[in-house]
């Protein structure tokens, strides 16, 4: 199955980076090698239904389904998980290939993180 993926608001892409350099700020802080492949987790909000199209989009670009959350507000989550390193070309590709399944599918995309790796393949 092949995806025409929709155009991003640069707007928004603009907006989900300045949070992206906090969280790839935060990882340097902590000795991060960002060229290092690791589990990078994404979040959704948004409908079971809605959820089943995310899974079916998002397993063509490698991600696995981690879990299923109903936050305090009854608002329900889905992470998902995909391995790749977290250096600014990953980061930028990985939040525009999000936002294209946050329209895709008519759900919320909520951010992402991982682990620091300081060293030697895991």
């Amino acid at each position: 199955m092949s995806l025409n993926l929709p155009p991003v608001d640069e707007a928004r892409l603009a907006a989900e980076w300045e949070a992206d350099k906090e969280v790839l700020a935060n990882l340097a802080a902590n000795g991060d090698v960002a060229r290092l492949a690791r589990p990078v987790d994404v979040s959704f909000k948004g409908s079971e239904k809605d959820f089943e199209r995310v899974l079916t989009i998002a397993s063509q670009f490698g991600f696995v389904e981690l879990d299923r959350e109903e936050d305090e507000d009854g608002d329900l989550f889905l992470f998902l998980e995909c391995e790749q390193p977290v250096d600014e070309q990953s980061i930028r590709a990985l939040t525009k290939k999000c936002l294209q399944i946050e329209i895709l599918c008519g759900v919320e995309y909520d951010g992402w993180g991982c682990e620091a790796r300081t060293g030697g393949v895991h």
